[in-house]
C-alpha cells in the first residue's frame, strides 16, 4: 500500500475523532448549563408526602385537606417566582443563593389552611407537612443543597 494512502487513512481517522470530541464537547458543556428537566405532578407528590407524614399528622389530615395544603405552598412558591413557567433548556441564571425561612412559610401556610378551609387539629402538622413537601422536591431534583450559614 503507498505512503500516501496510509497517510491520507490516518489523516482521515484522525479528522473524524477531532470532530466528533469537538462536538461531544460543545454539546455536554450546552446540557450542563441548561437547568435539569424537573416534573412536579400533584398526586405523586401526594402521595409522597402522605406516606412520609407521621402517623399522628396522617391520621389528622385528609388526602384532600393534604392537596389543598401543597397547592398553598406551591403558591408560596409561585409569587415568589420560584416556579418558572419556561424552564425546558433554559439556562441557570441564578445570580445569589436563595435561603427559605421556614418560619415564614409556616405562617404563610397557617394562613392558607385557612383560606383554603382546611381545620389543622395540631400546629406541627404543617411542619412535618413541609418538611415531607420539601423532601419530595429533593426527590424530584428540584432544590438546590442546604445553605451552610446565614
Amino acid at each position: 500500500m503507498p505512503v500516501i494512502t496510509i497517510f491520507c487513512l490516518v489523516l482521515s481517522v484522525v479528522s473524524v475523532f477531532v470532530i466528533a470530541a469537538v462536538v461531544v464537547g460543545r454539546e455536554a458543556r450546552r446540557l450542563d448549563a441548561v437547568a435539569p428537566r424537573v416534573v412536579y405532578e400533584l398526586d405523586t407528590a401526594v402521595d409522597f408526602v402522605a406516606s412520609a407524614l407521621p402517623s399522628e399528622t396522617q391520621a389528622r389530615l385528609t388526602l384532600d385537606e393534604l392537596r389543598e395544603l401543597l397547592r398553598g405552598h406551591l403558591n408560596w412558591l409561585a409569587e415568589r417566582n420560584l416556579m418558572p413557567q419556561d424552564v425546558i433548556d433554559r439556562r441557570q441564571d441564578i445570580q445569589s443563593p436563595l435561603i427559605v425561612d421556614e418560619t415564614h412559610l409556616a405562617a404563610f401556610l397557617f394562613d392558607e389552611a385557612v383560606k383554603r378551609g382546611v381545620d389543622l387539629l395540631d400546629d406541627v402538622d404543617v411542619v412535618h407537612v413541609l418538611d415531607a413537601h420539601n423532601a419530595y422536591f429533593a426527590a424530584i431534583g428540584a432544590v438546590g443543597p442546604q445553605a451552610d450559614s446565614l
